[in-house]
């Protein structure tokens, strides 16, 4: 029998699409995270009188989000982290066919990538008087998701 995974070990990156090389920043400082691969989903309804008195149906769209949530961070002293600045400056600015970029996310026990190409819509950042600020993201998918296998020195 297996074991259950820690929540924390996931990781979430965003691909920096205006670097000239392939480049993924890590989302940094991420306490809370959450997928909902029924979000958007569309179905028909196919019962008929075959049908005998139960309900049938057929999907006819699928869709998924992911929810991330954390706080804002800086790296060094006016350094963002580098994940959350491309979303807030970057990506979260784009409207139309540019609003589109590339994320993908798996667990540190992982040895593959799942990748999506989203839109982002960025989370509040709210903070007290004796509080850190939070910070946080929503992607949703857009088409089907893909994989790749973790590539370079370590799977962490």
């Amino acid at each position: 029998m297996g074991r259950p995974i820690d929540a924390r070990g996931w990781i979430f990156e965003v691909r920096d699409e205006v670097a000239a090389t392939e480049t993924w920043l890590r989302i940094g400082n991420l306490n809370s995270w959450s997928r909902n691969e029924s979000e958007n989903e569309e179905t028909a309804d196919t019962t008929t009188n075959d049908s005998v008195g139960y309900y049938e149906q057929d999907i006819m769209q699928r869709g998924a989000t992911i929810e991330v949530e954390g706080l804002y961070s800086q790296v060094t002293a006016g350094t963002p982290d580098p994940g959350q600045a491309y979303i807030d400056n970057e990506w979260a600015h784009r409207l139309g066919a540019d609003s589109r970029n590339r994320v993908r996310w798996r667990h540190t026990t992982q040895k593959v990538w799942v990748l999506w190409d989203a839109t982002v819509t960025p989370g509040e950042q709210s903070g007290g008087h004796a509080e850190k600020t939070s910070w946080g993201a929503k992607f949703t998918r857009c088409g089907k998701p893909s994989t790749a296998p973790v590539t370079g020195g370590t799977t962490t």
